[in-house]
Protein backbone atom coordinates (compact mmCIF):
# COMPACT_ATOMS: atom_id res chain seq x y z
CA UNK A 1 0.00 0.00 0.00
CA UNK A 2 2.78 2.21 0.83
CA UNK A 3 5.13 1.68 -2.22
CA UNK A 4 1.56 2.12 -4.48
CA UNK A 5 1.13 5.48 -2.79
CA UNK A 6 4.99 6.24 -2.91
CA UNK A 7 4.95 5.50 -6.81
CA UNK A 8 1.73 6.98 -8.24
CA UNK A 9 0.82 9.97 -5.15
CA UNK A 10 -2.42 8.08 -4.45
CA UNK A 11 -3.53 6.49 -1.23
CA UNK A 12 -4.68 2.79 -1.61
CA UNK A 13 -6.50 0.96 0.96
CA UNK A 14 -7.83 -2.67 1.34
CA UNK A 15 -11.19 -0.54 0.45
CA UNK A 16 -10.38 0.71 -2.32
CA UNK A 17 -8.24 -1.88 -3.76
CA UNK A 18 -11.48 -4.28 -2.97
CA UNK A 19 -13.61 -2.63 -4.62
CA UNK A 20 -10.73 -2.08 -7.92
CA UNK A 21 -10.60 -6.38 -7.85
CA UNK A 22 -13.69 -7.84 -6.39
CA UNK A 23 -11.68 -9.70 -4.04
CA UNK A 24 -12.82 -9.69 -0.59
CA UNK A 25 -11.31 -6.91 2.23
CA UNK A 26 -9.96 -9.42 4.38
CA UNK A 27 -8.17 -11.83 1.80
CA UNK A 28 -6.31 -8.55 0.83
CA UNK A 29 -5.30 -7.59 4.19
CA UNK A 30 -4.15 -11.01 5.16
CA UNK A 31 -1.97 -10.73 1.87
CA UNK A 32 -0.75 -7.55 2.89
CA UNK A 33 -0.65 -7.97 6.39
CA UNK A 34 0.88 -11.29 7.56
CA UNK A 35 4.62 -12.63 5.90
CA UNK A 36 3.02 -16.51 5.86
CA UNK A 37 -0.24 -15.72 4.33
CA UNK A 38 -0.60 -17.10 0.83
CA UNK A 39 -2.19 -16.01 -2.77
CA UNK A 40 -2.99 -17.56 -5.36
CA UNK A 41 -2.02 -16.54 -9.04
CA UNK A 42 -5.21 -15.73 -9.71
CA UNK A 43 -5.51 -13.53 -7.11
CA UNK A 44 -2.45 -12.43 -7.87
CA UNK A 45 -3.07 -11.68 -11.58
CA UNK A 46 -6.81 -9.78 -10.24
CA UNK A 47 -4.68 -7.48 -8.28
CA UNK A 48 -2.16 -6.65 -10.98
CA UNK A 49 -4.70 -5.83 -13.70
CA UNK A 50 -6.69 -3.67 -11.05
CA UNK A 51 -3.27 -1.21 -10.32
CA UNK A 52 -2.10 -1.90 -14.06
CA UNK A 53 1.14 -3.51 -12.71
CA UNK A 54 3.37 -6.60 -13.17
CA UNK A 55 3.84 -9.41 -10.80
CA UNK A 56 7.82 -8.13 -10.15
CA UNK A 57 6.13 -4.89 -9.26
CA UNK A 58 4.00 -6.82 -6.50
CA UNK A 59 6.43 -9.15 -5.20
CA UNK A 60 9.54 -9.48 -3.15
CA UNK A 61 12.08 -12.53 -3.55
CA UNK A 62 13.43 -13.36 0.14
CA UNK A 63 16.36 -15.36 0.03
CA UNK A 64 16.32 -17.19 3.12
CA UNK A 65 13.04 -18.54 3.95
CA UNK A 66 12.90 -20.21 7.51
CA UNK A 67 13.14 -24.13 8.10
CA UNK A 68 10.53 -26.28 8.50
CA UNK A 69 10.37 -27.84 11.16
CA UNK A 70 9.72 -31.37 10.62
CA UNK A 71 8.43 -34.00 13.21
CA UNK A 72 9.79 -37.90 11.77
CA UNK A 73 7.90 -40.30 14.26
CA UNK A 74 10.37 -44.03 14.57
CA UNK A 75 8.88 -46.69 13.99
CA UNK A 76 8.60 -48.45 17.12
CA UNK A 77 10.62 -51.66 17.35
CA UNK A 78 8.57 -54.85 17.69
Amino acid sequence: MLAYERHTGEKMTYRILADLTGLAEGTLHNIGSHRKSSATLDTLAQICAALDITPGDLLELIKELPKAKRSVKKKKKK
